[in-house]
């Protein structure tokens, strides 16, 4: 077996069974620079964060794989790159500059571990029945909720809690609400009235934040499907599990892909499966430990809503 080979085989029988601390980020670029990549690893390869980590980490217990984005309480717009071969983490950007999510008081940054579940995706051809509107062509975005502020490229291991949709500007935009299973309160969050009864405010505070955020950029209010209502933990997983059957339809070219990147490692008969030592593959860069860039000081300034503005 030639050694790229040996190399691929390790990875796809690895990738089933990782923990969360099995998956390491590998660093291009300075942070807060256009140049900044943040890559997944497995055993020291590079893989795709979107379709190589899998959506369950143990699912005959419903624990699913996170990556996280945006730690809490910081406020550079991470996401995963669907355009990029591999999808790493980078920062968005508008009119070619860095985006940075604005303060609106009293909250700071964003308010929990905020990133995306692997494997899923919201399709952008196809209206929910009950939002009415189609998805965002993104993977399931997640707000986890536990104490630990985490880093860009982490993959936690987390259960599901419940849902929001948010309608931004036309399309449904789902937030899916979990927690870290190893955080201390994990065994007491079982469902949505659980945050309530254990973390009082903070679904009111997640409304009221996803609401606001773009007003200091010049946009009106963002709304919500169900009035604004969480929706419990079984509604929440089969929204996952419609996504995660979206995305299995998207990888194997079922659907159209627009502008998204599949190459990966690992999903067999996919339309992007790719060898290790692949030309896309080899152009990544060895990890590189580079003091982040400074950031504008009024990207700390708090803007105070007001109710008329709301």
């Amino acid at each position: 077996m030639q050694p790229a080979v040996r190399r691929l085989a390790s990875v796809r029988s690895h990738l089933g069974t990782r923990t969360m601390s099995s998956f390491t980020p590998r660093y291009n670029g300075a942070a807060n620079t256009l140049e900044h990549r943040v890559y997944i690893e497995s055993n020291g390869t590079p893989i795709s964060a979107w379709h190589d980590i899998p959506l369950f980490a143990d699912q005959n217990r419903s624990i699913l794989n996170m990556i996280v984005e945006v730690p809490r309480w910081t406020n550079a717009k991470m996401e995963i790159s669907k355009e990029e071969a591999f999808n790493p983490i980078k920062q968005d950007i508008k009119r070619n500059k860095l985006r940075f999510v604005r303060n609106c008081f009293p909250h700071h940054g964003y308010i929990w571990n905020y990133g995306a579940l692997p494997q899923t995706w919201e399709d952008p051809s196809v209206p929910h029945a009950e939002t009415k509107a189609k998805g965002d062509n993104d993977p399931l975005d997640v707000c986890e909720i536990g104490e630990q502020v985490g880093y860009v490229g982490q993959v936690k291991q987390v259960k599901i809690l419940g849902i929001m949709a948010l309608l931004d500007e036309g399309e449904t935009d789902w937030k899916v609400i979990v927690v870290d299973v190893n955080d201390p309160l994990a065994d007491r969050l079982n469902d949505i009235e659980d945050v309530e009864r254990h973390l009082p405010g903070l679904i009111r505070a997640t409304n009221e934040w996803f609401r606001i955020y773009k007003i200091p950029d010049g946009k009106p209010e963002n709304t919500f499907a169900f009035s604004g209502e969480a929706k419990n933990k079984k509604y929440a997983t089969e929204i996952v599990h419609e996504c995660h059957e979206a995305w299995r339809r998207l990888i194997h070219g079922e659907v159209n892909r627009n502008t998204c990147n599949l190459a990966n490692l690992s999903v067999s008969n996919s339309v992007g499966l790719t060898r290790v030592g692949d030309p896309e593959h080899a152009a990544i860069k060895p990890n590189q430990h580079l003091p982040p860039a400074p950031i504008d000081p009024s990207i700390s300034k708090w803007f105070h809503i007001s109710a008329a503005q709301v």
